[in-house]
């Protein structure tokens, strides 16, 4: 999948100056970025994330965490919480809306890092097994409460000879919607989905009848669909404190 040769410093300090440049709500930079290359590290979380060998092959990993944790330590220290008894201000811990703005600048960041390793001849493969095993990666990670692993990147040089292929996407006109949400009725979602469903193996270890079926089996229905969903409360649970 990629060169078995290391990611020069320089290159690597060129994606992590792209990231930070990436756009950011309020100029907050509401993210971190892990940088992992120890083997060791690397080999647990082929396991942790669903048992998928070929991360551990990858000469670097980037794991982009949603991150509040640095702004409430910063409010702490500059005192915040006594400013507002003082001025009659609601003080109040991260909530979900925290969250959700710093997965927004998370995977902005990490969007960015994919375009400009690209452009250096680095290929990227996005790993959303990191949002399973919630205690296991916090651990393993060294995660303080106002943290979530909102994705992971593999990263690798291409393969000299390798040929890049754009994958097939579903057209324009299924995906963009001018002004306002517009629902598919069954015979647009027949025509979505023409190209895929000509791909469909009749003969399939879940024994679907047809191409959804088998996207649900293999994806929304699996057990680590389900795990990533108990990991997800869990984090959301600690990042609330309990509540």
């Amino acid at each position: 999948m990629y060169r078995d040769e290391p990611i020069r410093a320089e290159d690597l300090q060129v994606l992590l100056e792209a990231v930070l440049r990436a756009p950011t709500a309020g100029n907050m930079m509401l993210y971190s970025v892990l940088v992992i290359e120890d083997q060791a590290t690397k080999e647990r979380l082929s396991q942790t994330c669903d048992n998928q060998a070929f991360i551990a092959k990858a000469p670097l990993i980037l794991v982009f965490l949603a991150d509040y944790q640095r702004w409430f330590d910063y409010f702490h220290l500059c005192q915040v919480p006594k400013f507002c008894a003082e001025k009659g201000l609601s003080w109040r811990e991260p909530d979900v809306g925290e969250l959700f703005i710093a997965l927004d600048d998370a995977l902005i960041a990490a969007q960015t890092a994919v375009l400009a390793a690209e452009s250096l001849g680095i290929g990227s493969c996005y790993i959303g097994d990191i949002m399973e095993n919630y205690e296991v990666h916090r651990e393993l990670l060294n995660l303080p409460e106002y943290t979530f692993p909102a994705a992971m990147l593999c990263l690798g040089y291409y393969p000299h000879d390798y040929q890049r292929r754009p994958r097939p996407r579903f057209a324009q006109e299924y995906i963009v919607h001018r002004e306002g949400y517009r629902r598919l009725a069954g015979a647009e979602l027949r025509q979505m989905f023409a190209g895929v469903e000509q791909d469909f193996p009749a003969k399939n270890r879940f024994g679907a009848a047809n191409f959804g079926q088998l996207m649900y089996a293999r994806k929304t229905g699996s057990a680590f669909a389900q795990e990533m969903s108990r990991s997800i409360r869990a984090a959301l649970k600690n990042w609330q404190g309990g509540r």
